[in-house]
């Protein structure tokens, strides 16, 4: 009996780990504590999309911090 080894590819971007999934989706994690933003998948799309999801709730989270 062998072991199937999986190699699975990692992309850091602005402190974060977009981890492919086996369903077309990605898994965003931050690389270190403290968390900006909690780990969360996205939908079925590609690298470009999930970077520009990405940028997308960091604006977000700077917008909400901002406000007095």
């Amino acid at each position: 009996m062998g072991f199937l080894t999986i190699y699975q590819t990692a992309v850091r971007y602005r402190g974060f780990l977009l981890l492919p999934q086996n369903n077309q989706r990605w898994l965003v994690r931050p690389e270190r504590s403290p968390m900006m933003l909690l780990p969360f998948r996205t939908p079925t799309c590609s690298l470009a999309d999930v970077k520009a999801l990405l940028d997308w709730r960091l604006s977000q989270h700077v917008a909400e911090t901002e406000m007095p």
